[in-house]
């Protein structure tokens, strides 16, 4: 009974700050962005919780990596072999746009990551970083949204 009164309470009393990353990136670009999140946390004055990041866009996407310059190469390696750039997509027969494999690209690995964090800190391990992935075929412009929930 006692961890349901835990959550009521934790609930009534939870505050969710807002906040927002901007970024300018390169084609097929890896960012490390962890400074960044752990900036709009100690911004918030939250001491636990998580915290949401979110790119709008089809052709972005937010995981965690090993950010150093081995894996920097060895994850686009692995991207174009599982989604190439030289095969047929029907998304280019419609728009030639030339980024249909960084649409199924971005879809694979997704828009958006949570990450606990305690005492304000990010709950990350030692090797871990949060990374912003441009899949897009050209520069772009990007705010990512940051969603900050805790007490």
């Amino acid at each position: 009974m006692a961890w349901i009164f835990r959550i009521i309470i934790g609930w009534v009393f939870m505050k969710i700050n807002f906040g927002k990353i901007d970024i300018e990136s390169k084609e097929t670009e890896m960012i490390d962005i962890t400074e960044n999140i752990q900036k709009n946390i100690n911004d918030s004055n939250l001491r636990d919780g998580y915290i949401i990041v979110f790119v709008p866009g089809s052709t972005g996407a937010i995981t965690t990596i090993e950010y150093e310059s081995g894996l920097q190469r060895d994850f686009p390696d692995m991207l174009e072999r599982i989604s190439p750039k030289s095969i047929p997509y029907e998304h280019e027969k419609r728009w030639h746009d030339g980024n249909a494999h960084s649409h199924v690209r971005a879809s694979l690995i997704g828009p958006s990551l949570v990450v606990p964090f305690r005492n304000s800190k990010l709950t990350l391990g030692t090797w871990q970083q949060i990374v912003f992935i441009e899949l897009d075929v050209r520069p772009r412009k990007r705010e990512l949204i940051v969603e900050i929930v805790g007490e």
